[in-house]
C-alpha cells in the first residue's frame, strides 16, 4: 500500500512499528513505508525524531511518533472500517471505559518495553540470566501475561472489547509474538494463557497479520528467507 502524502518509517524488527503497519492495513489505508539507511542508524541520530524510535507517521501535515498516539490519532481520525466479521473497534478508548482501556493498554505497552529492552541488551551480549535488571523485566512481563489474562477474561467475543478487534489486542499479540521468535533466553507458557493463546491463534489468521509477518533487526541479519528466517 503506497501514497506519497502518508509514510511510516519503521524499523522492521520493532513489534511496536508492527502493530501501527498492522493497524493502517486494518483501516485500509495506504501508505509509503520504509526503513532507515543503514539499519537505524538515521534514527539512533536523531534526524527523524528527538526521541531517536520507530515508528515515525507522516500524514499529510501531521507527524507523530510513539506507536500508542499514531495507533489513537488513526483510530480518531479515520472513521471508516472495513466490514469484518470482526472489525476494528470505532475507538481507541471506550467512553464508559475510559480510564480501565487506557490502564489496558499503557500496560501492554509496559510489556512491550521489558520486551525490547531484553532484546536490546541481548544484542550486546547482555543475558538475562546474568543481568539483574533483565531478570526484573522477564519478571514484569509474566506478572502483566497473568493479569492480562484476568481482563481479558472479563470481555465477551474474544478480545478485550466485545466483538470486534481493539488496538489493545493487536499491540498485544504483536509484543507476544516478538519475543516467541527471538531468541532471547526467556520463554512463557502461553497455555498457561489460554484466552490470550486463542486470541492470538484468531489474529494470526487475519490478514493484516499475515501481511505484516514477524521479522527482527540485529545487526548480522543481512536479509530474510520467504517464510521470515533471518539470513545471517
Amino acid at each position: 500500500m503506497r501514497n506519497e502524502t502518508r509514510s511510516l518509517m519503521f524499523s522492521r524488527g520493532s513489534p511496536f512499528a508492527r502493530a501501527v503497519r498492522i493497524l493502517l492495513h486494518e483501516l485500509g489505508l495506504a501508505y509509503d513505508g520504509h526503513e532507515p539507511d543503514d539499519s537505524p542508524a538515521e534514527i539512533q541520530l536523531g534526524t527523524v525524531t528527538p526521541t531517536m524510535q520507530v515508528p515515525t507517521l507522516r500524514d499529510g501535515d501531521v507527524t507523530l511518533w510513539e506507536s500508542g498516539l499514531i495507533a489513537e490519532y488513526l483510530m480518531t481520525r479515520y472513521t471508516h472500517r472495513p466490514q469484518d466479521d470482526r472489525p476494528l473497534a470505532l475507538v481507541p478508548w471506550r467512553p464508559e471505559f475510559l480510564w480501565k482501556d487506557k490502564l489496558l493498554f499503557s500496560t501492554i505497552q509496559t510489556f512491550g518495553t521489558a520486551v525490547t529492552t531484553i532484546s536490546q541488551m541481548t544484542w550486546t551480549g547482555v543475558h538475562v540470566d546474568g543481568n539483574p535488571h533483565l531478570r526484573r523485566c522477564a519478571q514484569r512481563m509474566t506478572l502483566i501475561l497473568g493479569w492480562l489474562e484476568e481482563e481479558l477474561a472479563l470481555a465477551d467475543g474474544g478480545g478485550f472489547f466485545p466483538n470486534c478487534v481493539s488496538m489493545q489486542d493487536i499491540f498485544l499479540i504483536c509484543h507476544i509474538r516478538f519475543v516467541q521468535a527471538r531468541p532471547l533466553g526467556i520463554t512463557f507458557d502461553l497455555s498457561r494463557h489460554e484466552k490470550i493463546s486463542i486470541l492470538a491463534d484468531e489474529l494470526d489468521r487475519r490478514s493484516s497479520f499475515r501481511s505484516n509477518r514477524i521479522l527482527w533487526w540485529d545487526p548480522d541479519v543481512l536479509d530474510y528467507a520467504p517464510d521470515g528466517t533471518p539470513i545471517y
